[in-house]
């Protein structure tokens, strides 16, 4: 501890003990020597002083205290340097290094073939790049392309580049060791050497891609010859050995003029899937199909050609020459195929591409047969640089379970061309707006080693946010197009995304809110938006109104609308079972508060206040004799602002479900019924003063508040009120036998009915008697068929 506290304390710093006789005094010598044990060193002060430990002490009394000083100056003088430790560097056990890349990384074996891929192509871009300053590296060794040969009877796949190719220390330098990525020192040297520039082409980042080739294979071979070399070397490793072997290629039939060929020993497992041509193929086509070189496979075709007829059999005449007839037949030969036709349209500028281009494209990646209803093409720089175009499909999907799921196949990524994935739940577009199909290309994604995962990050974010905004200015361009029917269409198809993305992205409801669309009162066939709804209101109006029911029918002729309808208000009609909640989640819209005309409390203004009071006072008596009646059904009885023809109608409280709402809350399958008495909201009866029924029975409840046949109506008038306002009877049969019983009131004897005991009395009043036989007639006329 005291070289530490020597550099705490100042070059002299001064402990002050107190000063005892116990310290003088000769018999507490064995006291004094406890002391200087714990104070001083074991080597006594001599002269007052003591070194140790690098300390320099000193020993005085002063009075009635024995002063100890310390001296510090001297420590950092005599401080030992540290002791350097020695360096080692971390062992790797190659075997486990090796099953680890293989096995752990990559979740496909499929992606082998789209990592060597990767690598011809970055072997070709160097050479290309390498060639401008260096145009003797080309040589006479042919075009820059990409060759993939299976073999099935040798159990093989065979990937050659004429690209850059390696010498024996790149050999060693790249493939004997692991994470070694030779494109990322090439690109380092580029970037030191700035006359050079730099290529963002390359794929290559992690130097394990190669080793992806042992996924499906158990032994690999690479022969290589670079055009700095006058010699042909072969790599070969097995997938259960840590070692490798590098030999000079001696045969003259297996020379390259340049480039790198890549055979894949595969195993058993694996023999039948990957020699198939058009698995390969498609492998290419999938992965690989937008790399900048051509991409040629080994594949299968048939061709039609003539031949002549068999010779003539024994006994039958040789035609001559000229009568001898040709016929066709069908044979099949093997040749090359280009596999990446179609062009990265994206990497293009968006004013050379044409509208057919774009739709071709679309049809093409996508395997769709319809055009879409619109497309954007733009490239973001900055923070993020990527390019990419989407679009809008031309029809719905048609599996229910993919019009709101997040894990489509809709968006493809691509790094630098080469496909990544397309399996996203949710990264790079919400789930409301997963219908969007596109692709997406960027250079310098967060990409996992595997290259098949997309790393949660900022910069993904930005990415995300950019998308999505795009979207929206597309989405806006079409609802303003001239073209009204291409609009049509899209809500027809995907409305109901646009209103989930009200309940699920709060962030984007000034984007959403003005593409959505909505039939109205104003307006039965055609829908219109919001912001025509705010345009053809009146200007005293301050709120939108709208009604949620479960068809256009049922909402046109609902009693709440009867007064709006009178003042020329317009009201929107929600009919599907999504509306209703995506209104509840923008609550308002340029200043204006959404108003649900089947919720107590609608102000519609301009209400005669006297004539109100009038009623109030008129029925206030009937409302509670009512209440009285109907008992914890309803939660009051009120005199109603919006009835016009009807005698009453139930509607629901602020708070709470709605009818259409508990509605849709009853039907749902995995629904909770112990919560619908808790959400339900409270249901209030609201009567027409003007209408007879209830002017009837405001009468009765002064003149006969007993009533039965009174009560009776109450309780038919709540259960008739309860269906036209949306809600379902607790007991429907209940309700059907008291219509029943009221019908045979009001028809019993009104077309002069003829009661069972009169046709009784009838009946007994007719004489009895024998039955009289009457005899058949024997005048038989002319025309009698059965005359004789």
């Amino acid at each position: 501890m005291a070289p530490v506290l020597s550099r705490s304390l100042t070059p002299a710093a001064v402990a002050s003990i107190p000063y005892s006789p116990l310290f003088a005094s000769k018999s507490n010598t064995q006291n004094r020597l406890s002391l200087r044990s714990a104070f001083l060193h074991q080597n006594g002060l001599k002269n007052n002083n003591l070194s140790c430990s690098g300390l320099k002490w000193k020993g005085d009394k002063r009075g009635n205290c024995l002063i100890v000083k310390c001296e510090a100056s001297a420590v950092a003088e005599k401080e030992a340097p540290e002791s350097s430790g020695e360096t080692y560097e971390y062992q790797a056990e190659v075997s486990r290094l090796m099953n680890l890349i293989v096995h752990s990384l990559y979740s496909h074996k499929e992606i082998f073939l789209r990592e060597l891929v990767s690598n011809a192509s970055d072997a070709l871009d160097k050479l290309r790049f390498l060639s401008v300053t260096d145009p003797s590296l080309l040589g006479d060794a042919g075009e820059l392309e990409i060759r993939i040969k299976p073999d099935p009877e040798k159990g093989t796949i065979t990937i050659s580049d004429t690209g850059i190719g390696m010498t024996r220390e790149e050999l060693i330098d790249c493939l004997g060791t692991i994470a070694q990525s030779g494109t990322s020192k090439f690109l380092s040297a580029l970037k030191e050497n700035k006359d050079l520039g730099s290529d963002n082409s390359l794929i290559g980042q992690f130097g394990v891609g190669f080793y992806s080739a042992f996924l499906v294979a158990e032994k690999v071979s690479v022969s290589t010859k670079s055009p700095k070399s006058d010699k042909q070397y072969i790599w070969e490793a097995s997938a259960d050995s840590s070692s490798y072997v590098i030999k000079e290629e001696t045969d003259p039939e297996k020379q390259l003029r340049r480039g790198t060929e890549i055979t894949l020993y595969l195993k058993d497992d694996d023999k039948y899937e990957f020699t198939e041509p058009s698995r390969v193929q498609g492998l290419v086509k999938n992965y690989s199909q937008f790399v900048s070189f051509p991409i040629y496979t080994w594949q299968e075709k048939s061709r039609t050609v003539e031949v002549e007829e068999e010779e003539p059999k024994e006994g039958e005449e040789t035609p001559s020459e000229g009568e001898k007839k040709k016929k066709t037949k069908t044979e099949k030969y093997w040749d090359w195929e280009l596999a990446n036709e179609t062009k990265p349209i994206w990497m293009r500028n968006p004013k050379e591409v044409e509208k057919d281009q774009y739709n071709e494209f679309y049809k093409k990646t996508f395997n769709e047969f319809l055009d879409p209803l619109s497309y954007t093409h733009f490239t973001t720089e900055g923070e993020v640089e990527f390019r990419s175009v989407i679009y809008i499909p031309g029809m719905a999907p048609m599996n229910n379970e993919d019009v709101v799921n997040p894990k489509t196949k809709n968006i493809r990524l691509y790094v630098k061309r080469v496909f990544i994935s397309d399996d996203f739940d949710g990264e790079l577009f919400p789930r409301y707006l997963s219908f969007v199909k596109g692709v997406v290309d960027s250079n310098d994604l967060p990409l996992n080693v595997s290259r098949e995962i997309l790393q949660e990050s900022r910069i993904v974010r930005i990415m995300r946010k950019r998308l999505v905004r795009k979207t929206f200015d597309m989405i806006q361009e079409l609802a303003d197009s001239e073209n009204k029917e291409d609009y049509r269409k899209f809500w027809e198809n995907f409305g109901k995304f646009v209103k989930l993305g009200c309940i699920e992205d709060t962030g984007n409801h000034k984007r959403i809110t003005p593409l959505l669309r909505f039939f109205s009162s104003k307006s039965e066939d055609e829908l219109i938006s919001l912001d025509e709804y705010i345009d053809n209101m009146d200007e005293k109006q301050n709120a939108i109104y709208y009604i949620a029911t479960d068809s256009l029918k049922s909402a046109k002729s609902a009693p709440f609308l009867e007064k709006l309808v009178q003042k020329d208000i317009e009201v929107l009609y929600l009919v599907e079972p999504i509306d209703e909640v995506a209104i509840q989640n923008l609550q308002t819209y340029k200043e204006k508060k959404f108003v649900d005309v089947s919720k107590e409390d609608l102000e519609l203004g301009d209400t005669d206040e006297v004539k109100e009071r009038e009623n109030k006072q008129e029925y206030i008596l009937l409302c509670d004799w009512m209440k009285q009646q109907l008992g914890d059904k309803v939660a009051k009885v009120q005199i109603s602002n919006r009835l016009s023809s009807s005698p009453c109608v139930l509607v629901s409280g602020k708070f709470g479900w709605s009818a259409n709402m508990e509605r849709l809350m009853k039907a749902q399958t995995l629904g909770d019924t112990s919560t619908l008495e808790f959400m339900r909201g409270r249901r209030i009866m609201e009567v027409n003063p003007d209408h007879p029924i209830i002017k009837d029975l405001n009468a009765a409840c002064k003149n006969a508040s007993d009533s039965s046949e009174a009560k009776r109506a109450v309780d038919l008038l709540y259960e008739t009120a309860l269906i036209a306002s949306g809600f379902t009877p607790d007991n429907p049969a209940e309700l059907g036998g008291k219509i029943y019983e009221m019908m045979a009131v009001a028809l019993g004897g009104k077309w002069g009915r003829v009661e069972e005991s009169e046709d009784s009395a009838t009946d007994s009043s007719e004489p009895t008697g024998e039955t009289e036989v009457v005899e058949p007639s024997e005048v038989r006329t002319e025309t009698d068929p059965w005359s004789t």
